[in-house]
């Protein structure tokens, strides 16, 4: 193979292989990303790659991953973090790549396995519609039938939204582990076809959910040998290579998919499969033997007192009202009194023996599907209650939204510090590793912290500025003397106010970014008849739209204006008139008194370091610039920011955020 840098420096010249594309410039800042891709996979070494805006990372990373991959015979992992950006991948992207390259390969698209249509665990649906259905359910479950025909990759997402599909139905289709294997299922199963199909790929997208989930359960690391000669091991595959891509979601992503989590509602959910008293309806109605009908009542009753105890016994923790969720952290050992797991295992242990019994292969496959997920309930339970892992992992109740008109409580854990972690099972490991974002440097602090924060201290970082002229595209407005939001008698008049004014000036087409619920709600009140009487479509998070569907209808209604919190500060792309107007209404610090985010500051703590100054600060620069990064999307798009956090001013630290904003962007001061 040619050397790998020359010609990615060739292929995004004027003069390369994608020149004759449409719409194609040349971008030296899309060939150095190119260029620095292409020498770190030859090397085998990490890089770290920040690349504003509009350099276009996809095709610069895609094209050295191409050629890399067919070249020496390895398979490239990309990893996103948004649905967006894999869509974008795999619709326009890499068809893109292919045919600027010239070369045929083979990409997959893959997905956790709950996401596809299992057909063999439908069928069994459909053959105990009676044991398990009331009449509405049987009638989403002819639904699907019909779908199934011809449901193409077989995603349940898929499915139209119209028909209603519950969680229950969704529970009974979907593929699980042992009912759904290439022996049960054959070849032409949509998850039996999608594992074929990432075997086979040259090239595999997926998120990184599940990239550090897999990771984490080693369920699809392999070890090959073939003739003697051992296969170099990878990351999820042997003698891969990854990319990820929207790296600044990482730490956060790892910490939680290392962790655990015990949720009420899944847990009393899947007892309710196995049988409901009630409706006299579940999966194990057929063999529902006295013995086995007291053990499940058992467990039921076990799962009822278990989480009314401890939503009592964890209100003693510290907590922290964020809208609908309540966070309270777990401290003490044994917290609160387990009455679950030897219900749990009593239960577990009988279907095993049913199983062992059973002549019936698919049968017998349901019964250890069904004993698998007893059984990591009750392991994850008796973590948690002991809070085993208490040196290396922060544990939490969260009381989140409702179900069934109640609140239902998750009994969760995250990994403090992911670095150890991540050094080991993707940074150092002599394999290439690509790491991108528009933002990995927290402004004048630069790539160090992220690189810290992930264990990537070894890596090469590289900072590429965007090519958008801010100077010209945007502008910044900076309010001096809003009042302190703990004056909530002066602060929620004020930014009332001031949000008002500031959407007068775009006529609309704002974005409004919050760290608060509870103040989204109210200037989502004082605003709405502004917005009736200017004709502008208000949406507001949490108002029952779901975020696709809330981003499409801003996209398509003129002068819309959108107020979101978290979700909305990043991986959002709304290019063209549509979006003129960011207003960022607080710094978004995290709250310290979270149980990860204070688990983290008592970590730096305990190490001598200063947790706002190593933590807090790094990490609210960081979002801050994804935030105002929503505005300029594209080389033709042009707006203004506001910001109404004056701590901007007053603040010392404010400097750091003002620099962290585009390069150029005009700054005015306002009162």
């Amino acid at each position: 193979m040619e050397d790998l840098v020359e010609q990615s420096l060739f292929d995004f010249s004027a003069e390369g292989v994608l020149s004759g594309g449409r719409g194609f410039e040349f971008r030296p800042q899309q060939q150095q990303l190119a260029a620095a891709v292409a020498a770190a996979l030859q090397e085998e070494r990490t890089l770290l790659a920040e690349a504003g805006t509009g350099v276009g990372k996809s095709l610069a990373y895609l094209l050295p991953a191409v050629r890399f991959a067919l070249g020496n015979g390895r398979k490239a992992i990309i990893s996103t973090h948004t649905i967006n950006l894999q869509e974008q991948l795999f619709s326009k992207d890499i068809p893109t790549a292919a045919k600027a390259l010239g070369l045929t390969f083979r990409a997959a698209l893959l997905k956790g396995r709950a996401n596809y249509l299992c057909r063999t665990r439908l069928q069994r649906a459909i053959d105990q519609a009676n044991d398990l259905f009331n009449q509405e359910e049987h009638r989403q479950l002819m639904l699907v039938r019909e779908w199934a025909r011809d449901c193409g990759e077989g995603w349940l997402s898929e499915l139209p939204s119209e028909w209603g599909i519950t969680d229950k139905v969704r529970a009974q289709i979907c593929s699980e582990s042992h009912v759904c294997s290439l022996r049960n299922c054959g070849p032409n199963c949509p998850y039996q076809a999608a594992r074929r199909k990432a075997e086979e790929a040259e090239l595999v997208v997926l998120n990184h959910t599940l990239f550090f989930g897999l990771m984490s359960s080693l369920d699809m690391q392999q070890t090959v040998r073939s003739d003697d000669t051992e296969v170099v091991d990878g990351f999820l595959f042997p003698d891969d290579f990854v990319i990820l891509d929207e790296a600044h979601t990482i730490e956060s992503v790892a910490a939680h998919q290392f962790g655990v989590a015990l949720p009420e509602f899944e847990l009393r959910r899947d007892l309710w499969r196995l049988y409901n008293p009630r409706t006299h309806k579940g999966s194990l109605r057929h063999a529902a033997t006295p013995h086995l009908l007291q053990l499940i009542e058992e467990a039921q009753m076990a799962a009822d007192e278990f989480f009314t105890r401890a939503a009592k016994d964890c209100k003693s923790g510290q907590q922290e009202e964020n809208g609908d969720t309540r966070e309270l952290r777990l401290r003490q050992p044994n917290w609160t009194e387990d009455v679950l797991t030897e219900p749990l295992d009593n239960l577990t242990e009988e279907i095993v023996g049913m199983a062992r019994e059973e002549e019936n292969e698919i049968t017998r496959t349901e019964l250890l599907d069904a004993a698998a997920n007893l059984q990591a309930y009750s392991a994850t339970a008796r973590e948690i209650i002991g809070l085993a892992e208490q040196e290396r992992s922060v544990y939490w109740a969260e009381f989140g939204g409702r179900q069934d008109d109640r609140r239902y409580l998750t009994l969760r854990s995250a990994v403090i510090n992911v670095a150890p972690l991540l050094r080991e099972k993707v940074f150092e490991r002599g394999r290439a590793c690509i790491c991108t974002s528009a933002t990995l440097s927290a402004g004048d602090m630069g790539m160090g912290y992220f690189a810290g924060r992930v264990g990537a201290e070894s890596a090469e970082c590289l900072q590429i500025g965007s090519p958008f002229d801010f100077a010209k595209q945007m502008r910044v407005n900076v309010t001096r003397n809003m009042p302190d939001p703990t004056d909530r008698e002066r602060y929620l008049p004020a930014l009332c106010d001031s949000v008002s004014n500031a959407l007068k000036q775009s006529n609309g087409s704002a974005f409004v970014l919050f760290t608060s619920y509870s103040t989204l709600r109210s200037v989502a009140d004082a605003i709405r008849p502004l917005c009736a009487e200017r004709h502008w479509q208000l949406f507001v998070q949490g108002d029952g739209i779901g975020r696709t569907d809330m981003l499409n209808l801003f996209r398509v209604h003129k002068g819309s204006v959108l107020l979101g919190t978290d979700s909305f500060w990043t991986g959002v792309d709304v290019p063209g008139e549509a979006l003129s107007h960011v207003i960022v209404v607080k710094l978004p610090f995290d709250s310290p008194s979270t149980p990860l985010v204070e688990a983290r500051c008592e970590d730096i703590r305990a190490r001598g370091g200063s947790p706002f100054r190593e933590y807090s600060l790094p990490e609210a620069i960081l979002k801050f610039r994804q935030g105002v990064g929503r505005l300029i999307r594209s080389k033709s798009d042009a707006g203004m920011v506001t910001l109404l956090d004056s701590r901007l001013c007053s603040k010392t630290y404010g400097r750091f955020f003002l620099r962290a904003l585009p390069p150029g962007a005009p700054i005015s001061f306002c009162e």
